[in-house]
């Protein structure tokens, strides 16, 4: 069977992408970041969508970015909440965690390398990114080229590919597509500030798309809302 590294993060879009990479035959070896973030619960959905998705291994890196802060996701700085649409599709959100992607694909390309693979799928999305700029194609273009230099699998002719299935799909396209693969989306957790009973905040950025693709798609989203 082929291997792969998944980045797993608990939320909507990398559970799907999981789906996607055991559709296509991978045994996944599912990777996923303790760093300090805020709603730190999306570990434990992280697990929960492991199992439930059949990943062949699962295991979670612990780093520490609230040493260097600069995020709502990492230091003590307001989640924005309420935003509008027109607000959400421009500039780059406080949200943004600095070189987060960059790190996380690094720690994958390690693992990758490990296990002698050259497939690292990554849920990112281009469509409904809020802004951020480690989430576009040509980021992830950069990191392969990055990847080919910077490894001993590199040099010796192997090609890293950072496969990013959802990057065109709107977040109703990759609900849809995840309900098709059997996905449960109430193991999994999209809030950037959630209760301190794990309940959905409902209105900060990630909440609002999350809502906006279940309505959308026509479909119910079976996680906790703090707000109706």
């Amino acid at each position: 069977m082929k291997l792969a590294v998944v980045l797993l993060s608990g939320g909507l879009d990398s559970a799907v992408t999981l789906a996607i990479a055991r559709r296509e035959g991978f045994e996944a070896h599912a990777l996923s970041f303790d760093y300090g973030q805020r709603h730190r619960i999306e570990i434990e959905s992280a697990r929960r969508v492991a199992a439930s998705l059949g990943a062949r291994a699962h295991r979670v890196a612990l780093i520490d970015l609230r040493v260097f802060g600069g995020s709502a996701l990492t230091a003590d700085i307001e989640v924005p909440q309420g935003r509008s649409a027109d607000e959400m599709s421009h500039g780059i959100p406080i949200t943004y965690v600095p070189a987060r992607n960059t790190i996380f694909l690094s720690y994958a390309l390690a693992w990758a390398e490990v296990l002698k693979c050259s497939d690292i799928f990554l849920g990112v999305n281009a469509v409904d990114y809020s802004g951020y700029p480690d989430c576009r194609p040509e980021f992830l273009r950069a990191f392969e080229d990055l990847a080919a230099l910077a490894t001993r699998a590199g040099i010796d002719g192997a090609r890293f590919e950072v496969r990013a299935p959802l990057l065109h799909l709107s977040k109703a396209e990759i609900i849809r597509k995840g309900t098709e693969l059997g996905v449960d989306f109430a193991l999994t957790h999209s809030c950037y500030d959630p209760s301190s009973n794990g309940g959905a905040c409902g209105r900060c950025d990630s909440c609002q798309l999350r809502r906006k693709g279940f309505q959308e798609a026509g479909l119910v989203d079976r996680i906790r809302y703090a707000t109706t």
